[in-house]
């Protein structure tokens, strides 16, 4: 059994003969813990599994052996990661995908160059093209966060091509943009200043606070359009 968010307007517009508008303000948590649950449920372990786990696998191995040594189990790990879901014949999480991508571009230019450094500047000039292509996409009107989205909570399509969903879509793409482009500054502030093995844990922690910010901000933005739409959250 999964969950969606779905339409449900008679849910909040009566209540024991009240009309929603004059029920008490904190009424909505009814919503609110399922949604937050589930987001908690299928958001986190995929945010750990394609961002903090590597992070911290690398900088275990390259403490502990070697750059190459590293780099290689980072993307066997990531490789790892689909490969299980394909065997189980489960969804294969999009921030995996692009997560996995950018190890494997990165993973190619470390080794063949032999640099850390290099190894570490390629994703900085990823991430900012990221940031391009959340912007890009709110210009054409496809927010990525439309589909980036379902990872995190299913949403059914009558509730996806509302015109405040697709604002709220439109508004945390370029949310998330602005994030790629702070971490990229922030990796690229703490490469060029900082011994590999410090860089990798300051970058992470520093990164994932920026993320776990916006994060924070795009739960409050999603729950305010929850309540304002009218959305209850379901069984499917």
């Amino acid at each position: 059994m999964g969950e969606t968010i779905v339409a449900n307007p008679a849910a909040w517009m009566l209540v024991g003969g009240e009309r929603a508008d004059a029920l008490p303000a904190d009424r909505p948590s009814v919503a609110k813990l399922p949604l937050l649950s589930a987001v908690a449920r299928r958001g986190l372990p995929n945010l750990i599994e394609a961002t903090v786990a590597p992070a911290v696998l690398f900088f275990v191995v390259v403490t502990t052996i070697n750059a190459p040594v590293a780099m290689a189990a980072v993307l066997a790990w990531a490789y790892g990661a689909i490969l299980r879901r394909v065997v189980r014949g489960a969804r294969i999480p999009a921030i995996l995908v692009l997560a996995t991508l950018g190890l494997t571009v990165r993973t190619l230019v470390g080794l063949v160059s032999g640099s850390t450094f290099a190894y570490f500047l390629q994703p900085i000039a990823t991430t900012v093209a990221l940031a391009a292509l959340f912007l890009g996409s709110v210009v054409i009107g496809r927010p990525v966060i439309a589909r980036l989205a379902h990872d995190f909570c299913p949403i059914a399509p009558e509730v996806a091509g509302r015109p405040a969903v697709l604002r709220l879509f439109g508004g945390l793409t370029v949310l998330w943009a602005g994030v790629h482009a702070a971490t990229a500054a922030i990796t690229l502030g703490t490469l060029v200043s900082m011994p590999v093995a410090t860089f990798v844990a300051v970058k992470t922690v520093a990164c994932l606070a920026v993320t776990v910010g916006a994060i924070v901000v795009t739960i409050l933005w999603a729950l305010r359009i929850v309540r304002s739409e009218q959305l209850v959250f379901a069984a499917a």
